[in-house]
């Protein structure tokens, strides 16, 4: 299968395409990011998937299947241009793979998609609506592209799509949002909150990934690793220390005296779970974790050392 790859410079994507390669795919690939060391076999084009370049990728080798990793977060791309290139570009996406005859397409999105609330369930199934997002706007156009991309299951009904939304990913070379924020030695925690933490080690991404293309998933799914662990377990297990403070002061203290830079509303992610129930897609793809919670922590560990002495 000729198997086109958006956003293959990333971490999770690399490893995927070489997966891919692996299995007896032909493999394409398109990005901004340069990847010098690309495998032999793996055809990679630097473009914007916005511009024409990248439709031209599209016209002349007219991939049987697409995988949609190329969005970002409020940790990579700040402002305007991060909706441009979220949901622009996932329109532009799904315009190519209608006009060049796409057969496949998985759009990679994520479970912080159903926001963080008070008052959500405890587990989060595919259906339910997003929560909450006033008060992380910074969300909203991660949420437009996924909304966007499972409108094709009825507006391009010719085509399999599958919207996959994925827990947050912990392990080696520890990137992501979640690693982001355990990078210091201290971990702030808002006090009197200890929120589930559903996590999934990077190569148990790439399974999943392409158990769902190979199986031809179509609708929406949700993807998760082993059951979820308390987010205090996760930062004494890293070796990091928790630092409990009141919401207000902690908000005044992001991305100073070594805490984390995020957002005043990413708080609530520290306070309220967000749990997937995963079940629709072990079901339909057989999906099974190779890493538990230990051996993911520990992973991480082993990659992200602590940093010295900060205070």
């Amino acid at each position: 299968m000729r198997v086109l790859i958006l956003g293959i410079a990333g971490g999770i994507a690399r490893k995927l395409a070489t997966r891919l390669l692996d299995a007896g795919h032909e493999v394409l690939g398109i990005d901004v990011r340069p990847w010098s060391s690309a495998p032999e076999g793996i055809e990679f084009h630097r473009v914007d998937v916005r511009k024409r370049a990248a439709e031209d990728v599209f016209r002349r080798r007219r991939p049987e299947a697409v995988i949609h990793m190329a969005t970002v977060t409020a940790l990579s791309v700040r402002g305007g241009e991060r909706g441009r290139i979220n949901l622009d570009g996932t329109k532009a996406v799904f315009d190519h793979c209608r006009d060049y005859g796409v057969k496949q397409v998985l759009f990679v999105g994520r479970h912080t998609f159903y926001g963080a609330a008070s008052d959500s369930p405890l587990y989060h199934s595919e259906d339910e609506p997003p929560r909450a997002l006033e008060k992380v706007p910074e969300l909203a156009d991660l949420v437009a592209a996924d909304l966007y991309a499972a409108t094709a299951l009825w507006r391009m009904p010719e085509m399999t799509t599958a919207v996959l939304r994925i827990v947050y990913t912990l392990g080696a070379p520890g990137t992501g949002t979640l690693a982001s924020f355990l990078r210091g030695r201290r971990v702030p925690m808002v006090l009197g909150y200890d929120p589930l933490f559903h996590v999934i080690q990077e190569e148990d991404v790439v399974t999943a990934l392409q158990l769902a293309l190979e199986k031809r998933l179509r609708g929406i799914f949700n993807v998760a690793g082993p059951p979820p662990v308390p987010f205090s377990v996760i930062i004494r297990e890293t070796g990091r220390t928790p630092v409990p403070l009141p919401g207000p002061l902690l908000a005044r203290l992001l991305g100073r005296f070594g805490f984390p830079r995020t957002s005043e509303g990413a708080l609530s992610h520290i306070k309220y779970p967000i749990v997937v129930d995963n079940r629709r897609f072990r079901e339909a793809t057989g999906f099974h974790p190779a890493h538990d919670e230990g051996r993911i922590i520990r992973i991480f560990r082993e990659a992200s050392p602590l940093p010295g002495a900060e205070w």
